[in-house]
């Protein structure tokens, strides 16, 4: 029988342990380059169940520097992937394909990259109740595409846009 691919998991403290650990050890091999770094997703959520993989996003000046990183962040476990739908921002994984433990993903600092995924963690974080209403479509979908992670992930994507165009409209009300 085939092992399910999406795997949710219930919060772990722990993952904000690992996060710090995996910060230091990024901010250690880039560290000049490094103009925020910041835990996102949903393992950076409280009470918030998630694939347990540890996303993190850095800002950095120009995008374009990120090649210079790939030899740096290999030596402590993160390969590139090379992800040609990806304009504006670069990704990294580390572990083994499709058991990977943690996504570094690399954007122009203040991007709108940058901007939406503190938004929509930030808006779920002030907002529990809505957390709760995006756990149980991750539920729901997980049980749906437990093979398919793209098409899991795809199926997210409008929540997270309607979300981030509350908070967005939210941000200039105050």
């Amino acid at each position: 029988m085939r092992k399910p691919i999406v795997n949710l998991s219930d919060y772990n403290v722990n993952w904000e342990k690992e996060f710090e650990y995996e910060k230091k050890r990024i901010v250690d091999v880039i560290g000049d380059k490094v103009v925020g770094i910041e835990h996102i997703g949903s393992t950076s959520i409280k009470e918030l169940e998630a694939k347990p993989i540890i996303d993190i996003i850095v800002g950095v000046q120009d995008l374009d520097e990120v090649s210079n990183f790939v030899i740096p962040l290999s030596e402590i476990e993160y390969e590139y992937v090379h992800k040609p739908e990806l304009k504006d921002r670069r990704f990294f994984r580390k572990g083994l394909w499709g058991q990977g433990t943690c996504h570094l993903h690399i954007c122009e600092i203040n991007s709108s990259e940058w901007i939406e995924k503190l938004l929509f963690r930030d808006y779920l974080r002030l907002h529990p109740h809505v957390a709760k209403e995006y756990a149980s479509l991750k539920k729901k979908l997980a049980s749906k595409y437990m093979f398919d992670r793209p098409t899991y992930t795809k199926k997210k994507e409008p929540f997270i846009k309607t979300i981030i165009e509350i908070a967005l409209k939210e941000m200039y009300i105050k």
